[in-house]
């Protein structure tokens, strides 16, 4: 597995990079491969990146596949060898020349001498007539001969060591099962001298049946089934990764860009563990057991740590064992397995799988949540801090956690606000349009959707849904700040909001809003989080009586529906949200809707 970094620049211009696999430096001479993109411009030099860097990995891949000559497949090739030729020998049987062919050509014969009246006391023309017919009687017997002079000569070769009479059927198999093995070698002559006695074996089984014997089994030790198997190849167009790529073009669950992206990457490191070329009906609960212990004892981050450059999976977990880096968490074991579960339900669904090998698979998990709503206490803290109030700056995160007169007044304000006063999850506030806040039956909403212009995801289908707007938020300026991107003709309520090259939105903000509450005192390792405000809304509503299932549509954890995805409700239905959103209360915690030194709020 190559280290993620694949870019850099050196001088003005571009080039791809990768770490050659440690199994592979003394096949390249080189710990690192380069080539220029030949472009000074990033953006250009990111689409040129990943081809080059595909096209690195299949070479690695090929390389690794065939590099590696078994004892396993010597035995694979040695017994199949022996029935191929054995199955040959039938074909060939039932092609020679049968007694009722013999006699049509005889009857044939004796009508051409008849219609050229031959002159029988001419020996050359006799002999030219009959010719065919002798040829027919004795193909039988020539065949029996030149395989006794085959079966001969191999023996006498197998004595001396040559091995010309074998050479090529050696060259195919290794070929054929992308081995690399060179001709001369060790490895070679002994894989050539057992195929030769595979050879003998099946001459000596074709004279028993030319007695009429087919009851003969091999006698030599080495010629019986290979008890490892075949190199079993996926047909074209029939890898795992050739068929996620259908199964990511349908999204039968209809999940976000992101969270299909992830799910590509966690089934590549399966991928990793049973070889590119892996048939899909070999995925198994023994292949899903065997990468799933290799999960469990991988190191984080390891594609970006320098001690495991160009290591597998497997190397990199023994490596691990001597540095003792951090390992995954169980939460994020269980969501590769969940990536190559939802996969597999799809290939059993398609016929390529009898049952799902994922399910049952799982680690058990922890009761406890790693994060926490924030407590009275912490929202007044943090709604009283420089983000709320005023910073020393607005774009260097360093200063805004620095008290001062700049009002931020983008995303960054109003991505918590909207979250703590609806439950929505922040990608989905970040990426509203100016059209999707709207007022309905005298009631204004945010209507969570796919629709309209723009790039916008949700999690789900499930997860597009009408949100009235919560009193709170209108008495602080959220429908101001609605009519002034109106009215400036902006496209979307957040044009600031931007999603990174996973296509993840404002994932930068929810890093760095993380730092932020570290900065101001309010988190130190685990807790409190951008998702906090979510998980507030949601104990906000249970302390107001209702049941997780009676507001579980609110958060997006229903079915897909058409109301969701056009935004029109019945008037009454309507109500009924509002009454939910603005049971979202929170004692002892009020925000004023001025700046803490006195200013007058943009929007507010």
């Amino acid at each position: 597995m190559a280290r993620l970094t694949y870019l850099e620049r050196r001088g003005a211009v571009y080039y791809a990079r990768i770490d050659v696999p440690v199994d592979l430096v003394a096949h390249y001479g080189t710990t690192t491969k380069k080539k220029s993109l030949r472009t000074k411009e990033e953006a250009v030099a990111k689409v040129r990146l990943w081809p080059v860097v595909e096209a690195w990995r299949l070479e690695f891949e090929d390389v690794l596949s065939r590099r590696a000559i078994t004892d396993d497949d010597k035995a694979d090739a040695v017994w199949r060898h022996y029935i191929g030729a054995l199955e040959r020998d039938e074909e060939r049987r039932k092609r020679l020349p049968g007694q009722a062919e013999i006699d049509a050509a005889s009857l044939e014969m004796f009508a051409r001498v008849r219609e050229t009246k031959l002159d029988i006391k001419d020996p050359l023309a006799i002999l030219d007539a009959t010719l065919e017919v002798k040829a027919l009687e004795q193909a039988r017997e020539l065949d029996a001969r030149a395989r006794k002079a085959k079966l001969d000569d191999l023996c006498k070769h197998l004595v001396k060591g040559e091995t010309a009479l074998i050479a090529h059927e050696v060259d195919a198999y290794a070929e054929a099962n992308k081995l690399i093995v060179e001709r001369g070698s060790d490895e070679w002559n002994d894989l050539a001298r057992k195929m030769m006695r595979a050879d003998i074996e099946t001459l000596e089984r074709t004279m028993e049946r030319d007695r009429g014997d087919y009851s003969g089994s091999p006698k030599d030790p080495i010629v019986r089934p290979a008890a490892g198997g075949h190199r079993e190849q996926a047909k074209a167009g029939e890898t795992i990764m050739e068929l996620f790529e259908i199964y990511a073009s349908e999204n039968p669950k209809g999940i976000s860009a992101d969270t299909l992206n992830q799910a590509r990457r966690d089934v590549g490191t399966f991928v990793e563990t049973v070889g590119r070329t892996c048939p899909v009906h070999r995925i198994d609960k023994r292949a899903v057991r065997d990468w799933k212990a290799l999960l469990v004892r991988y190191p984080v981050k390891a594609t970006e740590t320098k001690a495991f450059a160009g290591m597998t999976m497997a190397q990199a977990v023994r490596e691990n064992e001597k540095i003792g880096k951090p390992v995954l968490t169980p939460r994020t074991v269980n969501r590769y397995l969940a990536g190559l579960g939802a996969f597999s339900a799809w290939l059993v669904n398609h016929g390529y799988l009898n049952a799902n090998p994922v399910e049952g698979m799982s680690l058990a998990k922890k009761k406890e949540r790693s994060t926490s709503p924030f407590t009275t206490d912490q929202l007044n803290t943090l709604f009283d801090s420089p983000l709320f109030t005023g910073a020393q700056s607005a774009t260097e995160w360093r200063l805004i956690a620095r008290a001062g007169k700049v009002l931020i007044r983008d995303h960054r304000y109003w991505v918590p606000l909207v979250m703590l006063y609806s439950g929505a999850r922040p990608a989905e506030i970040a990426q509203l349009a100016v059209s999707d806040v709207r007022e309905e039956h005298g009631v204004w909403i945010m209507h969570i959707t796919t629709e309209g212009e723009g790039d916008k995801q949700v999690k789900t289908a499930g997860s597009m849904r009408v949100v009235p707007i919560h009193s709170e938020l209108i008495r602080l300026g959220f429908l101001k700040h609605h009519k002034e991107m109106k009215a400036t003709g902006q496209a979307r309520l957040f044009p600031e909001a931007k999603r990174n090259n996973r296509g993840q939105m404002i994932a930068e903000f929810s890093r760095e809003f993380g730092r932020y509450l570290e900065r101001i005192g309010l988190k130190e390792g685990r807790g409190v989080s951008l998702y906090s405000f979510r998980h507030g809304a949601v104990d906000a509503l249970r302390r107001a009586g209702y049941l997780d299932e009676q507001f579980g549509f609110l958060l997006g954890h229903t079915k897909g529906t058409m109301t969701g995805r056009y935004g029109h409700l019945p008037q009454g239905m309507l109500r009924q949200r509002v009454e939910l959103v603005e049971a979202i209360g929170y004692t002892g915690f009020h925000i004023d809707c001025r700046s803490s030194k006195g200013d007058a709020l943009a929007g507010g």
